[in-house]
């Protein structure tokens, strides 16, 4: 596995349950801000919560999810963001005031 996922995985295993933090900002903590869209890739490869990396807590910047989320389809991160104590807007985005991890 490629140093640069490995990284990826070990930050984000860092969130805390009930926060979330933005593909920026884990490019940015990992020493690369110019690869907020790798770590996407990254995270769309992870072995997911049943691996020990809780991908769903990563999130677009505005607060809304992935369209397509790998494990489970496009409402799975919302629920499973849900069960944590995650809180939502009405538009459906994360509320990022609330939520948002600052490590």
């Amino acid at each position: 596995m490629d140093s640069f996922f490995q990284r990826v995985f070990a930050l984000v295993r860092q969130i805390p349950e009930g926060r979330v933090t933005t593909y920026g900002q884990v490019a940015r903590m990992i020493g690369e801000p110019r690869k907020a869209r790798y770590v996407g890739f990254a995270v769309h490869q992870s072995p997911g919560v049943a691996g020990g990396v809780p991908c769903h807590r990563v999130v677009f910047k505005d607060g809304s999810l992935a369209p397509g989320f790998a494990f489970g389809g496009p409402d799975a991160q919302r629920t499973l963001l849900e069960n944590e104590g995650v809180t939502f807007l009405p538009d459906g985005r994360v509320d990022m005031k609330a939520c948002c991890w600052e490590a």
